[in-house]
């Protein structure tokens, strides 16, 4: 698998070497070209772990105040719908930390449709980030989380954004789900200086397994597989989700 893996014995020991990475981050993005540009990962796994990085002591505010945030994914849901990863992130983090309001991009508005957010939010990308050979926006972090059937952002398997080349943002029906969501796009993804992939839990467990396999003829294919950044790509697993990776 590419990239490298760090295996840890528990969540919290994990939430602690994720948040030693994305301050380390954060400081080489802003004395680098003076803005630090992250996009979250939504779900239940990473809440936990922006309220300890909220009240990270050692991150100064100077960083926080360079730090602009945006979203890999979201629920087309009123942002503060129960199921809207902005609302997640906005109670543990973004009214907690030093960020500057105006630095601060939600993906989605209930007062526009779904293509409109997906256009509107490119737009957005392409004015606030520079851009690679391609024309594709640069984050400095993009973090990620993996579900159960190895889809990672809104990226779930069968669906037509999968195969998107030139979108940088789109907007996608999960037919699983019944709803639309909008999310990030892999030529996005794989245009990031760093990905941090965070795997917590025994359901992952198999999924992970197959991911990792040194076999090259088992059938499984999963969208994560499709994360391949031009720059470093972390896997962060707990004791877990790793147990039956063989090493």
């Amino acid at each position: 698998m590419n990239g490298r893996t760090h295996i840890f014995a528990n969540i919290d020991a994990l939430y602690t070497a994720l948040e030693e990475q994305w301050e380390l981050i954060a400081r080489e993005a802003v004395n680098d070209h003076g803005a630090f540009h992250v996009a979250l990962a939504g779900g239940s796994t990473p809440r936990n772990f922006y309220t300890g990085l909220s009240q990270r002591q050692s991150i100064d505010e100077k960083y926080w105040n360079k730090t602009h945030i945006y979203f890999g994914d979201e629920r087309c849901v009123p942002q503060d719908h129960p199921d809207s990863n902005y609302r997640m992130a906005r109670e543990s983090l973004l009214t907690i930390a030093p960020l500057l309001p105006a630095h601060v991009h939600a993906m989605f508005s209930e007062h526009l449709s779904v293509e409109e957010n997906a256009e509107r939010y490119e737009t957005l990308l392409h004015n606030e980030l520079p851009a690679d050979a391609c024309g594709h926006p640069v984050f400095d972090l993009i973090l990620l989380g993996m579900g159960e059937d190895g889809h990672t952002a809104s990226l779930f398997p069968g669906t037509e954004i999968l195969q998107e080349t030139e979108k940088s943002v789109a907007a996608q029906y999960v037919q699983k789900f019944a709803a639309w969501r909008v999310s990030l796009t892999f030529p996005t993804i794989n245009a990031a200086n760093h990905v941090a992939v965070l795997v917590a839990g025994e359901a992952k467990a198999g999924v992970l397994s197959n991911i990792f396999s040194t076999e090259q003829n088992h059938a499984a294919f999963y969208p994560i597989q499709q994360v391949n950044p031009a720059g470093q790509l972390d896997w962060y697993l707990d004791a877990a989700a790793a147990r039956l990776i063989k090493t």
